[in-house]
């Protein structure tokens, strides 16, 4: 696909839950190999418009394409959901491997599932992105065996074994203890260096302002602030999201006064 096409385009989706409109009429576009970091209070609708990136959540209305599939149509299909699954990874809070399948099985069941690949072309897949994330040793290891840290990072190569062109990440940090949140953005950072098209919503302001090249601020449903990700934390123009960056020790961040 040209490159000069955006990896994704959101124009003016909305998402309601009942009477509660948590997403207000969003646009804007995820070029190919960019890094973009989503922030904003718990509750302002960034988690929200990451799954409807991968239609784990359907968009009211507006206009949403993903790698050149048109989520917002009406005759959306099983097949096309297929398609953007495989194209498509998303590393979520909690892990979500299956704890009664080891590392490897973890790892090579969609490939095999979904991707038709055979046994062997499964596993050296799997073993090529555990060596990329340093878990080649823990393989044979179940989900319980393993410490938070590297339960997200098996997720992390289990989405890389589709050979996803875009990754979604939805505060892939939030639930690991502060010891090892650090093993984690390292892989990020790494994928990010290599050209990886990623999405991450994210509390840790210092990857944001280093690893990402735009940051989207939300607030309430709406996008209050956007831009470059270095001059967006550092300097922000808004009164909202100077104050949220205030409450994530904003004097550690060298915002200008």
């Amino acid at each position: 696909m040209d490159n000069s096409t955006p990896a994704i385009l959101f124009e003016n989706i909305e998402k309601s839950y009942g009477s509660l409109k948590v997403l207000k009429g969003i646009t804007g576009e995820i070029k190919r190999g960019e890094v973009v970091a989503v922030i904003g209070a718990s509750g302002c609708g960034k988690s929200t418009l990451l799954r409807c990136f991968n239609r784990l959540e359907n968009i009211d209305c507006g206009r949403l394409v993903v790698n050149g599939i048109d989520l917002s149509q009406p005759s959306f299909t099983n097949r096309q959901l297929r398609e953007l699954r495989t194209q498509v990874g998303m590393v979520f809070q909690q892990f979500n491997l299956f704890p009664h399948l080891s590392v490897l099985e973890n790892l090579t069941l969609a490939p095999r599932k979904v991707l038709g690949k055979s046994a062997k072309e499964s596993t050296q897949l799997a073993g090529f992105y555990l060596e990329k994330v340093g878990l080649f040793d823990k393989a044979s290891a179940y989900p319980e065996q393993l410490s938070g840290g590297q339960k997200q990072r098996a997720a992390i190569a289990r989405s890389l074994c589709m050979n996803p062109q875009v990754m979604l990440f939805d505060e892939p940090t939030s639930a690991l203890d502060p010891e090892l949140v650090g093993e984690v953005l390292q892989v990020m950072q790494q994928l990010a260096a290599e050209g990886m098209t990623m999405v991450v919503v994210t509390h840790e302001m210092q990857f944001a302002r280093e690893v990402a090249h735009r940051v989207i601020f939300l607030d309430q449903g709406v996008v209050v602030e956007q831009g470059p990700a270095a001059k967006v934390i550092s300097n922000p123009e808004s009164d909202r999201l100077r104050t949220f960056l205030s409450r994530l020790n904003g004097r550690e961040l060298g915002i200008k006064g």
